[in-house]
């Protein structure tokens, strides 16, 4: 078979399922029979054409994939075919089959469900790469994660108590959210519509690491919330780029503002990533201590559903498609 089914986005920015050239693994690539396919909201920036793929990356929505090893390039030295794997992908996940550079790919054990795998790939990659690579959360430090039901919030709290934080505090909209970020370990959640959490986290002393998507106005507020030497790191901006900021705190706090992108970067980066989060956390998501936290799925065919679950908000947790072969 020398094509398979792919989501493609239509002029009027609609979801279609048209056939699409089958890809073949260059050097050091893998090609994965996709089983499931995670949805992140990077989807919908790009569905708007707002976030176009790299150079070079599928153009196909999609950055995260479970399923088995089909075929191998040149110079592959650790998957081999048949072997069950998630992958973080710069495009190309919404598909029948996905090409992943091997230093973006994780083992599944067989008994994991396609599903509950899919949870983890593009959630462990930022969380690694932002809170504990490049903010650097030490065990016995305090951190607070807005978003904290989001796919990436879900993990980046259980990799913080697993990783040794002192404290942590999240964000969510709703009292069951806030009861989902507790049972998964936060020490305090924290209703963003009812409470400050200015006010909390400044009543416990500030936060050492914030990890932030909200930007606009929380630049503010996560720089009032944070402590001496404290780390604040956006993965994204949803309420603005733009915002009036006082430096003052900043300065006599000795903080650090930081943001990074992960779809980009090269694939030795990646490699290194890979590596560092799999020696230090892979086995907790392996062996059940760190728990997948699945919103819903969806069959490929009913995408546009998928992503109007997404837009809404109303989630917690990842929205999987799966995917169906008839091969």
């Amino acid at each position: 078979m020398t094509s398979m089914r792919a989501v493609s986005i239509q002029s009027d920015q609609s979801l279609t399922i048209d056939r699409i050239a089958k890809p073949t693994p260059g050097s050091g690539e893998v090609l994965i029979k996709v089983e499931a396919a995670g949805l992140n909201r990077a989807d919908l920036v790009q569905r708007a054409g707002k976030y176009p793929a790299p150079p070079g990356a599928s153009t196909v929505l999609g950055l995260e994939v479970v399923g088995r090893v089909e075929s191998v390039g040149a110079d592959t030295d650790r998957f081999t075919v048949g072997d069950r794997v998630c992958a973080l992908l710069p495009g190309g996940g919404y598909t029948e089959y996905a090409v992943a550079d091997e230093g973006s790919i994780l083992p599944v054990p067989d008994n994991m469900p396609a599903a509950e795998a899919c949870c983890f790939p593009e959630a462990v990659f930022t969380v690694w790469a932002n809170v504990f690579d490049r903010a650097g959360l030490q065990a016995g430090e305090v951190f607070l994660c807005h978003g904290g039901t989001s796919g990436i919030g879900v993990t980046a709290i259980q990799m913080a108590r697993v990783m040794g934080a002192a404290r942590i505090f999240a964000t969510a909209g709703t009292d069951e959210k806030c009861a989902l970020a507790q049972s998964l370990g936060a020490d305090r959640a924290i209703n963003y519509k009812t409470e400050d959490f200015v006010d909390i986290l400044k009543q416990d002393g500030g936060a050492d690491v914030i990890l932030d998507m909200v930007g606009g106005d929380y630049v503010q507020r996560n720089i009032s919330a944070s402590r001496m030497n404290g780390r604040i790191i956006n993965i994204a901006y949803m309420n603005g780029f733009k915002t009036e900021v006082n430096f003052g705190p900043v300065l006599m706090k000795r903080l650090s503002l930081m943001a990074t992108t992960l779809r980009a970067r090269a694939a030795d980066e990646k490699r290194r990533l890979r590596d560092a989060l799999e020696g230090a956390i892979w086995s907790s998501v392996m062996d059940g201590t760190i728990r997948p936290v699945l919103d819903s799925t969806y069959p490929l065919e009913d995408v546009e559903t998928a992503h109007a679950r997404m837009q809404s908000g109303e989630h917690s947790g990842k929205i999987i498609l799966t995917v169906g072969h008839g091969d």
